[in-house]
């Protein structure tokens, strides 16, 4: 068990990626381990095994595999038992990300279907299945680890004990700001969406029902499926343009077409309760692909120029201006997505484009206006800020705390998850298949529930 700690946390990391792997060459679904009501098929080891595959990285025995997959499915059963939820709404935000990557990804929702040989419709559902259940998981790991803390006496512990001939070399890693801005519908394709929701507007008057207008059209991926269905909503929750207009209807009325960060809304208030009120909507987006980006070429060139002749910090341009929620808060500096440390390794796992970007830059220089794509597709420009770079170098206390500190926080972390198995085994019933039987799995966790 305490060998696949640290593959289930790299599980959870690979099937958090793009929805999953595509379906041509998985195994029938045969159950292969039951854990109260949760189930691991034959397909889900063949699926993560695919994964590493696609990732170019070495992937683990089966048995390693089914280990952590059982390990995933008590997470979720005691999430169940402890009454661990996530809110609907999220869990409806992760979809649409994941299947706006997926799009960006395949090119079109045609694509999409003809690679995975499911509807559309299905295909969300199976996703959707699956980011519930990462959350869950997710949240019931930060459930266990979220009150461990390490000191600097700690790290300098561990990094004492490490032998100095066995100290790790670190490649070079590079710390890189940006500022993003997004582009923006030209007046003709918000013309265009405008006539589209107004068509559908007009439909629903003469008595055609919102619901399946909304299942049929709208680009809301995660609320389409429930017809525009949004559920309730706290004030504040929603942006202000949505809720502004949602909060000035009477039940059962629908607004005027809405704009919105998100594209254009046609609203419909269902009810109010308190201080919530439940609406669905139907939501059209432009297409991304055919942005124009001459404005916010423009805008982060101006930004560039005063930035370059030191009358604006990158930091405060990127906090003030980065359409980058991610990163404008902390002065646009991005952060690897493995360690999510500042400092990230400029070697193939970097993103191409950005790699060739910073090889041709010099150390405190920023880029011209670059074409950009973000998480959830949208077309946008960038400007990058090349903060530093630290050659390639043994590891040092000095030079690399933050490394340090993450993995003493990560035994820390693997110990808390490690001790909390012993005790949930006891509550949790766990069944495998005799095909597997030679792995060991109920040998090894119930040995240390002991």
């Amino acid at each position: 068990m305490k060998n696949t700690v640290w593959l289930w946390a790299a599980l959870l990391t690979l099937v958090a990626g793009p929805a999953f792997s595509q379906g041509r060459g998985i195994s029938i679904n045969k159950i292969v381990a039951k854990i109260d009501n949760y189930y691991v098929l034959k397909s889900d080891i063949d699926r993560i095994r695919q994964q590493y595959v696609e990732q170019n990285q070495k992937a683990p025995a089966d048995c390693q595999i089914l280990e952590s997959l059982v390990v995933n499915k008590m997470l979720l059963a005691k999430a169940e038992i402890d009454s661990v939820t996530v809110e609907e709404k999220i869990v409806d935000s992760q979809l649409d990300a994941r299947m706006s990557y997926m799009i960006q990804q395949f090119g079109s929702e045609k694509n999409i279907v003809e690679a995975y040989g499911k509807s559309l419709d299905a295909l969300k559902s199976d996703v959707r299945q699956e980011v519930k259940e990462q959350m869950l998981m997710q949240r019931m790991q930060q459930k266990i680890t979220d009150d461990i803390k390490i000191t600097p006496s700690e790290v300098r512990r561990f990094f004492n004990a490490i032998p100095r001939d066995s100290l790790p070399y670190i490649p070079a890693e590079v710390e890189v700001g940006h500022i993003v801005r997004v582009a923006r519908a030209t007046k003709e394709q918000k013309a265009e969406l405008r006539a589209r929701l107004q068509s559908l507007k007009d439909r629903v008057l003469k008595g055609e029902d919102f619901a399946k207008l909304a299942t049929e059209f709208s680009e809301d991926v995660g609320s389409a499926q429930r017809g525009g269905d949004l559920g309730y909503a706290k004030r504040g929750a929603m942006v202000a343009e949505f809720e502004g207009a949602a909060l000035k209807l009477k039940p059962g009325e629908m607004s005027d077409i809405v704009e919105s960060e998100y594209g254009l809304h046609l609203i419909q208030l269902i009810e109010t309760r308190g201080a919530e009120y439940h609406a669905r909507h139907i939501l059209l987006r432009p297409d991304y692909n055919r942005l124009d980006v001459s404005e916010p070429t423009r805008f982060l060139d101006s930004l560039r120029t005063l930035i370059a002749a030191d009358t604006l910090k990158f930091e405060k341009a990127a906090k003030d201006f980065s359409e980058d929620k991610a990163t404008a808060d902390a002065g646009g500096i991005m952060r690897d997505p493995n360690s999510n440390a500042s400092l990230q390794p400029m070697d193939q796992s970097m993103d191409y484009a950005l790699f060739m970007t910073l090889d041709s830059m010099k150390v405190g220089t920023i880029s011209r206006p670059l074409t950009f794509r973000t998480e959830d597709g949208k077309s946008a420009m960038r400007i990058l800020y090349f903060k530093r770079k630290v050659d390639p170098h043994t590891a040092s206390l000095k030079d690399d705390y933050e490394k340090i500190a993450n993995i003493v926080m990560a035994n820390k972390k693997n110990k808390a998850i490690d001790d909390w198995f012993r005790k949930a085994v006891a509550d949790v019933y766990i069944n495998i298949d005799p095909e597997f039987e030679a792995c060991g799995v109920l040998r090894n966790v119930r040995a240390e529930g002991q």
